[in-house]
């Protein structure tokens, strides 16, 4: 199989860190230091060479450094199915970000065509027991990292919603203004639900296919409000919006669509729902749908995705680390991984890279060792 890794990493004037560069060679990355010294910087840096905002959803100008506010940079070079690119992205003065490829101007889109990148961070911990926004938002980033196109179909649904929306608040009773906003959210939101649904039976096969010490998930996708009854065929959805109109002109809002769908997840071992599990069993649940993805892109993409895992080591016994890492390990992935201390990357010893990071007087300083 192919590889897909950072052979150097480049930050400018990124969060905390004025200017950090790594040299890469394909290994599991290990960052360790002291909380607040710019870790999770680092892989959020990662995490916008691929399409979307980033692990954190931040806008440009929050990830400038303060106070100088000049703007930022992060430039890569990745090697994907044994070829080589040049990637970069920047903002200037708080302007949107723009993306480079190969010297050439690129739409963020682009990257998804050229590498895979997938992250579990701590915020994400609680996705089982909160609202169903973040599952979504979660199934929609495993959805773009089988499918970049996803992405077009979720903002013209969203831009078509919204349209629809401010019609539905200001009481527009005339149906030939809603009939064009109705047949996009259709088009769109029927993708959008096969999209989904495609990807459950990835992440589902992939679970199933392999041995791991981490638990399988049994996955579903439900919907609030289950109006239609043919998600993904965009008449039968353009026929409930139109159906459903006088009731969302109550609401104020779109009732129906994909943007009322949630992600179930059942403890297969147990048969407990998702929810109703430990903190410990939900985040080894969280972990094996990450491990499942990117199992799953490694088959569908032709190499494994580069993985972002903030803080994992920290909530995890020796056994379960132990157990990732080989998992890691096995699947030949650049995963790039934080920590507090060195020794809760032991078991990686000589298979991982190490780099330390360091904050002094407000400045993130990293030394590889």
């Amino acid at each position: 199989m192919s590889a897909l890794f950072l052979s150097q990493l480049t930050l400018s004037h990124f969060r905390s860190h004025k200017r950090a560069k790594l040299h890469l060679d394909g290994r599991p990355v290990a960052i360790y230091g002291p909380n607040g010294a710019g870790k999770t910087n680092i892989l959020e840096a990662v995490s916008i060479l691929s399409p979307g905002r980033g692990l954190r959803r931040a806008s440009s100008e929050d990830m400038t450094r303060r106070p100088e506010a000049l703007g930022w940079k992060v430039t890569a070079n990745l090697t994907s199915l044994n070829q080589h690119h040049q990637v970069e992205a920047w903002s200037e003065n708080g302007a949107s970000r723009q993306t480079k490829i190969d010297g050439k101007a690129a739409a963020q889109i682009a990257l998804g065509r050229i590498g895979r990148v997938l992250w579990l961070i701590p915020a994400m911990d609680r996705l089982w027991i909160e609202g169903a926004e973040g599952r979504r938002r979660f199934l929609d980033r495993a959805t773009l990292s089988f499918e970049p196109m996803h992405a077009d179909a979720s903002l013209t649904y969203e831009k078509a919603m919204r349209e629809r929306n401010r019609l539905l608040k200001d009481m527009v009773r005339d149906d030939h203004w809603y009939t064009a906003l109705e047949r996009q959210m259709a088009e769109a939101g029927a993708q959008i639900h096969r999209n989904r649904t495609e990807t459950l039976d990835l992440l589902s096969n992939a679970q199933l296919a392999a041995q791991t010490a981490f638990p399988t998930a049994l996955l579903s996708l439900t919907h609030s409000d289950p109006v239609c009854e043919a998600p993904d065929d965009p008449v039968a959805l353009l026929a409930a919006l139109a159906r459903n109109r006088t009731r969302d002109m109550a609401a104020g809002r779109t009732l129906i669509g994909p943007h009322r769908a949630d992600l179930g997840a059942i403890f297969a071992a147990k048969d407990v729902p998702a929810k109703d599990c430990s903190t410990g069993e939900q985040k080894a649940l969280l972990i094996s749908l990450i491990l499942a993805n990117a199992r799953a892109l490694a088959d569908d993409f032709g190499a494994p995705p580069i993985l972002l895992l903030d803080e994992v080591a920290a909530h995890l016994d020796a056994t379960r680390r132990a157990a990732l890492y080989a998992e890691i390990s096995a699947l030949g992935a650049q995963a790039f991984m934080t920590g507090t201390g060195p020794e809760l990357f032991g078991e990686l010893e000589a298979a991982a890279q190490y780099v330390h990071v360091t904050d002094e007087n407000g400045v993130s300083k990293t030394a590889q060792i």
